[in-house]
């Protein structure tokens, strides 16, 4: 063989290994980033893909959160350390499942941290506040936003919902109870219902933890996660109500393992794009072959709706989803 043969059949084989590489990366879009992370939160903020996950680690190690962000759903940055232990003084292990939420131009940040077992130990649910969706936030109030169990509800897995009439709500709660209450201005704490109760319990059948909510062609959709979250049958299932204080009677479940694909696929969330209706479901899953409770990936996949409006069994994909960029904000 010449030189300028070998020369063309070595460009020949990195090309060709190249192309082999980038096609290989576009088939595969899940995990959507490398690393074990957990319980993501996704939402919109102005042109802009965000989630917000749990660290997976043991949880004295889960000191810390990390956020992602993205302008077409595939190609994502991470902003680091978003908030940790050494700003929220209160809280040591545990810091789990975010949510966050945008109002009058700041960023409150809802997790839960320390996972109380009684009413004795320190704990429970916090929130910060940043100018910027990464950050870095502040603790808002220096102690939990509810540090005790209500209507059974261990403080956990929160989740900050918008009405449409603009009253904010906390959805959370974990050991198989859900609670409702509203948040007041300044999410310093709670306006009380008319029967000056604080918390009421929505608690579907089947829920287990992992609660969201979103309203689509004026109704509510209830979603949540069953199981246990280190097993192979976690999953999602959900409930449509004409209010978010239910009743929800339970339909069935939408997300779940695929033997073929993952294990373990719950506690997600939804992201809407604004002004049509796509949606997708942000989850976690659990490749096949791991046994490590805390080996848990953050992906997306399609949701979709039949002429019902019932959800459609969501399918978990290796390929994920499809470069999606942000339609311009609306300025109303």
């Amino acid at each position: 063989m010449t030189q300028n043969s070998t020369v063309i059949l070595l460009l020949t084989l990195t090309l060709t290994t190249s192309m082999y590489a980038q096609e290989k990366q576009e088939a595969v879009g899940n995990p959507v980033f490398e690393g074990w992370y957990a319980d993501p939160e996704g939402i919109v903020f102005g042109d802009t893909y965000w989630i917000y996950p749990t660290y997976s680690a043991p949880y004295d190690q889960q000191t810390f959160f990390d956020c992602f962000s993205s302008k077409d759903l595939v190609t994502w940055t991470k902003h680091p350390r978003i908030l940790d232990t050494q700003e929220i003084k209160w809280a040591h292990r545990a810091m789990w499942a975010p949510s966050i939420i945008e109002k009058q131009g700041k960023y409150y940040f809802f997790f839960g941290a320390n996972d109380i077992q009684n009413n004795e130990q320190l704990g429970g649910i916090g929130v910060a506040v940043a100018d910027k969706p990464s950050g870095p936030f502040r603790d808002h109030l220096g102690k939990p936003l509810i540090d005790k169990f209500h209507n059974g509800a261990q403080p956990i897995d929160q989740f900050v919902f918008r009405d449409k009439d603009g009253k904010h709500y906390l959805i959370y709660g974990g050991w198989r109870h859900c609670n409702i209450a509203q948040l007041n201005d300044d999410f310093t704490g709670f306006v009380p219902f008319e029967d000056d109760t604080i918390f009421q319990e929505i608690t579907p059948q089947g829920y287990v933890e992992g609660p969201f909510m979103f309203i689509r062609n004026g109704k509510y959709y209830f979603m949540w996660s069953e199981g246990g979250w280190t097993g192979p049958n976690y999953s999602v299932a959900y409930a449509i109500a004409d209010s978010p204080f239910g009743p929800f009677q339970r339909i069935g479940k939408v997300l779940q393992q695929d033997p073929k694909i993952a294990t373990g696929a719950g506690h997600h969330s939804v992201i809407h794009v604004p002004g049509t209706d796509e949606y997708y479901a942000v989850y976690h899953r659990r490749p096949l072959g791991e046994t490590d409770g805390n080996a848990r990936v953050t992906c997306i996949d399609r949701m979709e709706f039949d002429e019902q409006g019932r959800i459609k069994p969501i399918t978990i994909t290796q390929e994920g989803v499809t470069a999606r960029p942000l339609p311009p904000p609306s300025n109303d």
